[in-house]
Order: C-alpha cells, then structure tokens, then sequence
C-alpha cells in the first residue's frame, strides 16, 4: 500500500477540486494514483449526481460571457436547489466557465435528445453513403456509420463536449463532479450563442481560437 503524502492531497484537490477527505480517500483506494484518483472521485461524482437528479433544481443563475470586443456572446442558464448555493462563488465559477465554454465550443443542442430526428437521419445517410464509397465491406458499413453518427452527434451537444478547460472530462462529467462536491442537484437548463455576423458573408476571423485561448489562460 502506498503512503499517501499531503503533497500528493493537495495536488489532487488543485486538479479536482473536490475535498481534502475526498482526495485522501480516492488516493488510498487507488493505492496513490493520482491519474485513476481522478477517474475515481468522478465516478463519486456521477453516482452522487445520479441520486440527487429527481431533485427539483429551480433556483440558480443566468450567466452572461461576452469575447472581447463583443464579437461572440452567451447566455445561459445553470440550476441548483438553493438561492444559497446559487450565490456561492463556486458555483457562480461554473456557470461562468459553461459559458466561455459554449463560446469556444460552438454546441448546438444541450443534450442528444435535443437533435431532431430529421438531423439523425440525414447525417446517417451522408455517412452511410461516404463509407460505402470508401469501398468498405458490406458487412461492416452500419458499425462503422454507427461510429461516426455517434462522434458526430457528441460534438453538437453541450453535455457530451470534452470540456475547454481539461478535455479529459466532458461538460457533464465537470457538472457530476460538482454536484458530488456542493451537495445539490445542478443542471445546465438551456442557452444562446451569439456570434458578430453569423450567416453574413464576410472575412473569416478565428474568434473561437481567441476564446479557447482566454479560456485557457
């Protein structure tokens, strides 16, 4: 069995963020692995989001980011139980950092079964008709347009982005580990994008590569 350092409790609480009895437990259970200690306090946190999703969450804020110069703008809604927690500086951090990431990662949907079957279908045949003209076998087309639609689909909805900030995590996963820290349900209820002349025929500027760079600062 591993020693468990206070170093190494302290390393994980920065990446995590989660609590110093949770770190130092998820670090014993993983005999010191601070890699599969991660993996683990999110699998806490989606088990505990899991039991608290039945919960009505009506209280929480609307967060607003803005890229400089006004070029791209969010709005978004994020929920919990309580005015209490809504008014903490933590959970107003994650409402804030939903929103830049909705800036940087250009979501269409909030979740998968927000995508209109219509947008499923038309997307299954594009890719059904690109594999068989790869000349792929027969017997392995629908598995390999599965695949695709799949990763396809991730990429449009909000929950299932890999998060801007450690893309190791999806979004939902962020909001599971955060729900398993404060103790309440949360959940991203709807949101807006803006951005400076979309749909206008005009110079292509990369505003989301600025985002993602502001986000990562």
């Amino acid at each position: 069995m591993a020693t468990i350092t206070a170093a190494a409790v302290k390393e994980l609480r920065e990446k995590t963020g989660a609590g110093m009895l949770d770190c130092k437990k998820a670090l014993t259970e993983t005999d010191g692995n601070l890699e599969k200690a991660i993996e683990f306090l999110r699998e806490q946190g989606l088990a505990s989001a899991a039991k608290k999703a039945g919960r009505i969450a009506a209280e929480g804020v609307v967060e607003s980011y803005i890229h400089a110069g006004g070029r791209i703008g969010v709005l978004v809604e994020v929920n919990c139980e309580t005015d209490f927690v809504a008014k903490t500086d933590e959970f107003r951090m994650l409402a804030r950092d939903i929103a830049m990431h909705i800036a940087a990662s250009r979501p269409e949907y909030l979740r998968r079964e927000d995508i209109p079957q219509e947008v499923v279908d038309h997307e299954t045949e594009v890719f059904r008709q690109q594999t068989l003209n790869e000349g792929k076998p027969e017997a392995i087309v629908n598995k390999i347009v599965a695949g695709k639609v799949d990763k396809y689909l991730r990429e449009l909805c909000l929950l299932d982005q890999p998060f801007v900030k450690d893309p190791s995590a999806t979004v939902a996963n962020i909001v599971a580990t955060k729900i398993g820290k404060i103790g309440e349900n949360i959940s991203i209820r709807r949101f807006v994008r803006y951005e400076m002349g979309e749909g206008l025929e005009k110079k292509q500027d990369d505003f989301v590569a600025e985002v993602m760079a502001q986000v990562k600062k």
